[in-house]
């Protein structure tokens, strides 16, 4: 039985914890704000308690207005339908930017191996669009010309291959050391696939700039040289950062958003989701993708806003048509032939392979990282990616599945082979008698074919090791298509290999039953695409939102079972070598504060064995309600880092009074000296109500009640801490207040009430930074005002439930009232 007391103590009755419901006497800081009091500074975790009573107070004066007069209402109704317009203008923003990054990616790729005369500005497959050339050679069109055809005249020949391929190498360069110089000139932040930056500011906590106009503009444009410089990475992923950045911006067109840090974070969800939707033109995954992903908090008003955003997004890109083919995707595909039970060996074994390769990346790539981090490499990012960039254009030039560009590998290796296709992977003995319209039976193998299979098999090889070394660069780098071109060539190999068995040994007992021969059995092109899931899911260890991104992606509908099978066998096998995805393992390597809910907490320990300051440390740095002057106040801010202190009664009475961030303290002791009369080092800071008696010859006091946090959320000293990471996680608090010596049955105890009868020392503070997984009936202090800021509905008089989480817990008087309390 939780427990609490019977009533509460004239005065305690309210909350006053920046910004919770309280009296006119005790929220006077509120009437006149102070400019800067109740922000955050850089690098610091927001409280969500306190931002979410902020806008649960502003909706409720609001709606309290909307009574009064006509304009009180239309002002009611905007701001109602604000949310809806702001996720309208992000969709609208993030398409817009997603076509112009898709069409000059395609262009500048294109550029590196020659010159459209008829318009510099087309593409290759653009330029060639009126050309009178037949289907075979529809790529070798007069009004294209190669780099080797535009200097020399001719294409042919030694000299005019090493003109090409140096050409090749040129731009390459070019692209990529422009990208690297803008983002260490001008937006240090435009680097990355920015997921795990993301993932962090979602879960609460400030990085000034990260989504900021600059970031924006330089990462629009450099995403655009790296993808072109023919890096092995994506942008798929930095498309998320940059939606981000556009749900950022926008933000600070309404009030509320601007304001509020809790609610901007609900915004940047459906940003994210909104990003993934152009990014593969896939609403629904990209709201999954938000949900599964990237976000922290996500309502189920959210999960409508994220939807909305992601079709507006979507409907955007789809009108820009940047793929010229009046559709969202690059990789398109139409299967003719459903899949058979007995398939799903083999794209288990696919998934195996997804685990083990994104295992095996992940251990690699942050041993890199960690690498380049802690030496010289580090401090020379230019060369690094010059490095790379030569590296990759040399290796990549001589093979033609790596010259190009990778989305058009991954749709190639997608792609059923048809009659009038002429790519080598197509290269089959054809049979044309046996042909039934557009259904082509298994065939044998011709020379194209393998010559195509070791050129892919050296293709995996290079993409395998490269991509190690590329992610994580000072350039914009996504992981998603390079790890889905691992398992596409991966995938079509095995596809090929499965192909060429059945039509040869098609009398076997594994396929006599369902493949006779001259019948169209295997789908190389499906291998590929499972793949590619499998890959993609090993690297990020996604399920859901990665199943409806790869049908949504390829149109694909009938092929979801294969595709689950091989990403939850992909994501079991990686998950038993290793629990982290790519974006967790970047998050802890870069050190920020992130509780990850779906880790479980192992340690028995208590809360007095996490907190700070520990048992044999100095003293906890308290502040005194009543008795402590200006400059006492100032020496603490000075001699100490800590971003609160405890408010205490008094040094030989360590009873808890509430806690003040230094933030507040800083600005409000700063104003008060530049705006009071009177205010000197020697004044007296207070925290009650009235003021302490002194000598009238004493200078000016400062009240600073109104940035006093009242019932902060604090726990006794032997709560579990399994139980104080869930709070943690669940409640999104900044710190938590450790008491000691409260009620002897360890049952619910209330700040106020225990500084009312005296009974509850605060013993220590516990941070987010304690709870990590490397540091945590219980106790649990609460105030009727702060259960009903946390989203606990009040039963009766005295009856409370928890609606937040599963479990309902309720909340009685004890039996014996206030003599409860010690």
């Amino acid at each position: 039985m939780l427990s609490f007391p019977s009533s509460s103590p004239p005065g305690f009755s309210s909350y006053n914890g920046g910004g919770m419901n309280g009296t006119s006497t005790m929220m006077d800081f509120l009437e006149e704000p102070l400019p800067g009091v109740g922000t955050y500074e850089d690098f610091n975790t927001i409280d969500w308690v306190r931002e979410k009573s902020r806008d649960r107070d502003r909706h409720r004066e609001i709606t309290s207005r909307s009574k009064e007069s006509t304009w009180a209402l239309i002002h009611s109704v905007s701001d109602a339908f604000s949310g809806w317009l702001l996720m309208l203008l992000i969709g609208l923003l993030a398409g817009s930017l997603a076509g112009l990054i898709d069409i000059s990616a395609h262009w500048m790729t294109d550029l590196k191996e020659g010159v459209c005369l008829a318009g510099f500005w087309f593409n290759h497959e653009h330029c060639c669009w009126k050309s009178n050339t037949t289907f075979t050679d529809r790529d070798k069109c007069p009004e294209w010309k190669s780099w080797s055809q535009l200097i020399l005249g001719h294409g042919e020949g030694a000299f005019a291959y090493i003109l090409n391929y140096f050409m090749y190498v040129v731009w390459a360069l070019l692209f990529s050391l422009l990208a690297v110089l803008l983002v260490k000139g001008f937006a240090p932040y435009a680097c990355g696939s920015g997921i795990p930056e993301i993932k962090t500011i979602l879960s609460g906590f400030i990085i000034r700039g990260y989504l900021g106009k600059w970031t924006l503009i330089i990462k629009t444009i450099t995403l655009v040289l790296a993808v072109s410089s023919g890096l092995s990475l994506g942008k798929e992923g930095p498309l998320v950062h940059v939606a981000c950045c556009c749900g950022n911006i926008l933000c600070h067109l309404f009030t509320k958003y601007r304001k509020n840090e809790a609610k901007r974070r609900e915004v940047l969800s459906a940003a994210a989701a909104a990003g993934v939707s152009v990014a593969f033109g896939a609403p629904i995954g990209g709201v999954l993708f938000s949900l599964e992903e990237v976000s922290y908090y996500f309502p189920l008003k959210t999960l409508w806003r994220s939807f909305f955003a992601a079709l507006v997004a979507a409907f955007t890109l789809r009108s820009i048509n940047p793929f010229g083919n009046s559709r969202l995707v690059l990789f398109y595909v139409e299967f003719h032939m459903p899949w058979h039970l007995l398939e799903l060996v083999p794209f288990i074994l696919l998934g195996i392979f997804g685990g083990l390769w994104g295992a095996f990346f992940i251990r690699s790539n942050i041993a890199w990282c960690r690498r380049r981090k802690t030496t010289k490499l580090g401090k020379y990012p230019v060369l690094e990616v010059f490095v790379v960039t030569a590296i990759t254009a040399l290796l990549a030039f001589p093979n033609e599945y790596t010259r190009m560009s990778t989305s058009e590998l991954i749709s190639e290796l997608f792609n059923d082979c048809g009659i009038l296709d002429s790519s080598k992977l197509c290269e089959y003995v054809n049979d044309f008698n046996s042909t039934k319209g557009d259904d082509l039976p298994d065939r044998a193998a011709g020379p194209g074919v393998y010559t195509a299979m070791w050129q892919l098999a050296l293709a995996l090889i290079m993409k395998v090791f490269i991509t190690i070394f590329t992610f994580g660069m000072k350039v914009p780098s996504g992981l998603f298509i390079p790890s889905m071109a691992v398992g596409a060539i991966a995938g079509r190999l095995l596809g090929v290999a499965m192909e060429q068995l059945a039509y040869y040994h098609h009398d076997w007992a594994i396929f006599s039953g369902w493949c006779s021969q001259g019948a169209d059995c295997i789908t190389p092109g499906l291998y590929a695409m499972v793949g590619a899931a499998a890959c993609l899911g090993g690297v990020t260890r996604m399920t859901v939102s990665l199943v409806v991104i790869m049908f949504e992606l390829t149109g694909g509908l009938e092929y979801i079972v294969p595709l689950m099978a091989a990403a939850m066998t992909s994501k079991w096998v990686a998950d038993a070598i290793g629990r982290e995805g790519i974006y967790d393992a970047h998050i802890r390597l870069n050190g920020y504060p992130f509780l990850e809910a779906k880790e479980e907490f192992s340690h028995k320990t208590l809360a007095m064995d996490v907190m700070r300051p520990r048992r044999n440390d100095p003293p906890l740095t308290v502040i005194t309600q009543d008795s402590m002057t200006v400059e006492d106040v100032e020496s603490i801010i000075n001699e100490t880092t800590y971003s609160g202190y405890p408010v205490v009664v008094s040094r030989e009475s360590q009873r808890l009074v509430g806690f003040v961030l230094r933030r507040d303290l800083i600005i409000s002791i700063e104003n008060a000296r530049k705006k009071q009369d009177g205010i000197v080092s020697t004044s007296v800071i207070y925290f009650t109500d009235h003021s302490p008696p002194l000598p009238p010859s004493s200078p000016s006091m400062l009240k600073l009640r109104s940035i006093l946090d009242l019932s902060p959320f604090t726990v006794t000293d032997q709560t579990p801490m399994e139980i104080v990471v869930d709070i943690f996680r669940k409640l999104g608090l900044r710190q938590c207040l450790v008491t000691h010596n409260g009620w002897k049955r360890r049952d619910l105890l209330f700040p106020e009430a225990c500084h009312w009868q005296g009974s509850s020392p605060c013993w220590g503070v516990l941070g987010p930074a304690d709870i990590l997984p490397n540091s945590l009936p219980p106790g649990i202090h609460l105030s009727e005002s702060t259960a009903r800021s946390l989203g606990l509905k009040i039963i009766g008089s005295e009856q409370f439930v928890l609606e937040r989480t599963l479990k309902l817990i309720q909340f009685q008087p004890p039996a014996t009232g206030r003599d409860t309390f010690l």
